[in-house]
């Protein structure tokens, strides 16, 4: 095919694309749309988080319609008083969510809201003053979110409001998510929720649970008291450690502050702290609902009691919190802590009791001790509360009767999972049929033909509708590149599973990726269930039988083998813009149009996104998957894992030589010698069909004819892709003429051809010890062979990195720093590899089967090995306290 055919093929595409873009663009607006964010990073007043007129920096009277004056701030947390025209009568109340809460979003921060609360606890009025959510910035427009909230308005905070369907046997008020931003909502919900009640408790207008008081061990006659270890031991005593970068500053080798606390009450434990005679004095001047804490400083400069803190005033750097209730305490609820009892105990440079002094507090149950520090913002200098917190639970043996039972709230993500139950478990079967079916892949392209390939692409085109009306446009779960980064930097910074579980559909979906493209490589989800490669494919198919068949083609091999590369940039280019900036690495994921697609609708979006929709599907009729092909940079991170799939699909020695599946191959696939890449093909199975199809197979095809001529039976074609023999084995003429193959040409049943390195001969305990050895050492005796320059840049590299992770644990390395070197070394590790260790594991990764590794087997090889290694590295450093993820 020349290139002007092409060309002229090319242009039919785009116009196409265009004229079926016309009325979509028509019907869009010309505004911003959903890239009109304004709340999106917005900056607020740098002393926000200490300024006592909070209103005079926020604009209080959008939440609160009606209000003409506003108080300074009051309570802990804080709020500030509405007042009315005349200036004295109080209408209610005014909050800033991050003085209460610091619940995380999906982006892992957590959106500033301004909530407005008349007298009875009603909702006036809400603004997202700041967010860090992508998703809201070019995929869903921020009026969604302002919709969502506005459900709110009217409401009680007394109300039990969830996320969801409403329920009125258990009182349960529903609000309406936002489609394709599950975990927004919920976090917003909690964020609604958590606010609103601490104010309402604080001010009364919601009671605050009344607890039972617990019963202590009485301290035995004669008995010993425990000492400081053994009260640390038991976490009757518990630490808070907050690290200099936790709160924007540099490390400087101490701890930003650490404290020692623990409750008194306890016969036991408050006077092994206080001694005898201090802690009858301490009771004696307690009621019997109080309860009386101790906290020392043991490290660090920053003062717990508050560097602002005036006479009748509150505490504002410590707080309890029990369950929903947050208690403060103001200077009435202090007494000086001179010194310690407990033998081995720290020395203090700060310390004091605290006397918690409400019937809703009772140390029979879980609290936790909260240290409020003033986190820097380093990009912007803005100054914000970052709450630290430590669970105390006082240990059972000290109470009589041990730990009461305690019914936990289900979390919120597990509310999701049971309110959609039902569509979750068919989702479930789903997936689980989708990999039953492929797994049984032999008995249903044995059954098929050339001619008939109904047998597979039966349940093929069901799984395509499925999956693009029901998953995709229905549950809108299409996956997506954003899902990966976040996945690369909760495996490398923090992880956390309620961010994942908080949206089931995606979460089971990457569950059924993550297993199937270890056991079958990308092609399963990206050929059989990904919802907008199902409808490139269809729109191709559809196209084919109506008659423009004779207009669809593919590129020249060249081209597509060079154009095929693209998608990996585009993938790379988005994790490393990631590690620098999430945000704009979710702007520039806009080169998915899955968003415009599923999430948000083509009638919701601008030209321009509407216009590449449109292009992508126009250019589908004509070639087939274009996007999948040349730009996915979903799979191309599919693709990488891919090399190490445990099964491939079947190939035959005479594939080096036959080109009939390289001729139908719509992936582009497999290449001269036969052989099929694995990143690259889309399990469309028509190779494995050829494979046993005694017609449709050039070589079986003429051992049918030959036998046929020669009477001899047909018997059924084996595993190995030829007729059973009728004769001995040795004397077989097909196996006769594939041996000469082989001798010939390449095998295609690999990828590439054999390897068979020193590793591979190892047996038992030392050859596990000889796999570790070469994951972890690249060179060997042919690596100085070739290029000594290469090969001592890459010791001198590996040496580097090595030293940049010792700086790391000794916090003299951010961890951008420790990525930029790890990344670099591991480039050189490819180089390195490439001229000495050069071969892949094939297969099982518990097999022996080594192959020689091209330059994206070994891309991957290392890519892949070197995440697991580093993310390993990252939580090992962060378990042992020697390593903040700010």
């Amino acid at each position: 095919m020349n290139w002007l055919s092409i060309a002229r093929r090319l242009a039919v595409a785009v116009g196409l694309a265009v004229a079926v873009s016309s009325p979509a663009l028509a019907s869009t607006n010309s505004g911003t749309g959903a890239g009109g964010s304004q709340a999106y990073e917005a900056e607020l007043p740098a002393d926000l988080a200490t300024a006592k007129d909070m209103c005079a920096l926020l604009p209080c009277k959008d939440v609160f319609p009606g209000a003409a004056s506003f108080s300074e701030r009051k309570g802990q947390p804080p709020y500030v008083e509405a007042y009315g025209a005349d200036g004295k009568t109080k209408l209610g109340y005014v909050m800033l969510s991050t003085d209460i809460t610091d619940t995380p979003a999906y982006s892992g921060k957590p959106v500033v809201t301004l909530i407005g609360m008349d007298n009875e606890g009603k909702f006036v009025g809400v603004k997202v003053l700041k967010h860090s959510e992508p998703i809201l910035l070019l995929g869903i427009p921020e009026s969604a979110l302002i919709n969502f909230n506005n459900q709110y308005i009217g409401k009680s905070v007394k109300d039990k409001i969830e996320v969801g369907s409403s329920h009125a046997d258990s009182e349960v008020i529903g609000v309406d998510a936002i489609s394709g931003a599950t975990v927004t909502v919920i976090a917003q919900n909690q964020v609604l929720m958590t606010s609103g009640a601490a104010i309402a408790k604080q001010v009364g207008i919601m009671e605050q649970t009344i607890r039972p008081q617990p019963q202590y061990v009485p301290l035995a006659e004669g008995a010993q008291l425990p000492d400081w270890n053994t009260l640390v031991k038991q976490e009757a005593v518990r630490r808070i450690v907050v690290q200099p970068q936790q709160v924007g500053l540099d490390k400087t080798g101490e701890p930003f502050i650490e404290l020692w606390f623990g409750s008194l009450n306890s016969p036991i434990v408050g006077q092994a702290v206080l001694g005898k005679s201090n802690w009858q004095n301490l009771m004696s001047q307690l009621k019997p609902e109080e309860t009386a804490i101790f906290v020392i400083r043991t490290a660090g400069k920053e003062s717990f009691k508050g560097s602002g803190f005036v006479r009748g005033g509150i505490y504002d750097r410590v707080q309890v919190r029990q369950d929903g209730d947050t208690f403060t305490f103001r200077d009435t609820d202090a007494l000086n802590l001179y010194s310690v009892a407990a033998k081995g105990a720290p020395t203090f440079t700060e310390a004091a009791i605290f006397m918690v002094r409400s019937k809703a507090f009772s140390d029979a149950y879980p609290w936790q001790l909260t240290f409020l520090g003033n986190k820097v913002d380093r990009e912007t200098g803005t100054r914000t509360f970052a709450n630290f917190d430590t669970a105390y639970w006082m240990p059972a043996q000290y109470l009589e009767g041990g730990h009461p039972k305690i019914i936990k709230p289900d979390p919120s993500w597990l509310k999701v999972w049971k309110s959609r139950a039902l569509e979750i478990s068919l989702f479930a079967l789903l997936l689980v049929a989708v990999t039953v079916v492929y797994a049984l892949r032999d008995p249903l392209t044995r059954r098929s033909t050339h001619k008939n390939k109904w047998p597979v692409n039966a349940f093929k085109y069901s799984f395509w509708m499925i999956f693009i009306v029901w998953v995709g446009f229905i549950m809108m779960a299409q996956p997506s590149i954003t899902q990966v980064l976040t996945w690369l930097h909760s495996l490398l910074f923090k992880w956390e599973w309620t961010l994942f579980l908080s949206d089931p559909f995606i979460f089971l979906f990457w569950v059924f990726i993550f297993i199937t493209i270890f056991v079958f490589g990308r092609g399963l989800f990206c050929g059989w269930t990904c919802p907008f490669g199902s409808i490139q494919e269809i729109i191709h198919k559809v196209a084919g039988a109506v008659g423009l068949k004779r207009f669809q083609f593919q590129l020249p091999q060249v081209w597509h083998d060079r154009l095929k590369w693209v998608k990996y940039a585009v993938f790379f280019g988005l994790v490393v813009v990631s590690l620098f900036s999430m945000g704009l690495a979710e702007k520039l994921s806009e080169v998915e149009p899955f968003k415009t697609t599923f999430l948000v609708g083509l009638t919701n979006r601008s030209w321009p996104y509407v216009t590449f929709v449109a292009v992508i599907f126009g250019i589908s009729i004509f070639i087939e998957r274009p996007y999948c092909k040349y730009v996915c940079p979903l799979g191309a991170s599919l693709a990488m894992p891919s090399t190490f799939r445990w099964f491939g699909l079947k190939r035959k020695a005479d594939c080096n030589s036959c080109k009939a599946c390289a001729k139908g191959c719509g992936a582009q696939a497999i290449d001269a010698d036969g052989r099929i890449d694995h990143r690259e093909c889309l399990h469309c199975l028509d190779c494995m069909i050829l494979y046993t199809d005694t017609s449709g197979c050039p070589p079986l095809a003429k051992e049918r004819k030959m036998r046929e001529r020669e009477g001899q039976p047909l018997t059924a074609i084996g595993k190995n892709g030829y007729f059973i023999p009728i004769v001995p084995i040795k004397d077989d003429r097909q196996l006769q003429h594939a041996a000469a193959l082989l001798a010939k040409k390449p095998d295609p049943r690999l990828p590439t051809d054999v390897a068979v390195p020193p590793v591979a001969e190892a047996r038992g305990i030392k050859r596990l010890w000889v796999e570790i050895v070469d994951h972890l050492w690249p060179f060997n005796r042919d690596s100085w062979k070739g290029s000594r320059i290469l090969t001592a840049v890459g010791i001198a590299l590996a040496l580097a990195a090595s030293l940049v992770w010792v700086l790391a644990a000794q916090g003299s390395a951010s961890p951008i720093m420790v990525i930029g070197w790890w990344f670099g070394w591991s480039v050189f590790e490819v180089l390195i590899r490439l001229q000495g260790k050069r071969y892949v594991k094939d297969g099982p990764w518990w097999g022996t089967v080594y192959r020689r590794a091209n330059v994206m087997d070994m891309l991957a090889y290392v890519g892949f090995k070197n995440l697991l290694i580093g993310a390993a590295l990252f939580w090992a450093l962060q378990a042992a306290g020697l390593m903040t993820m700010g």
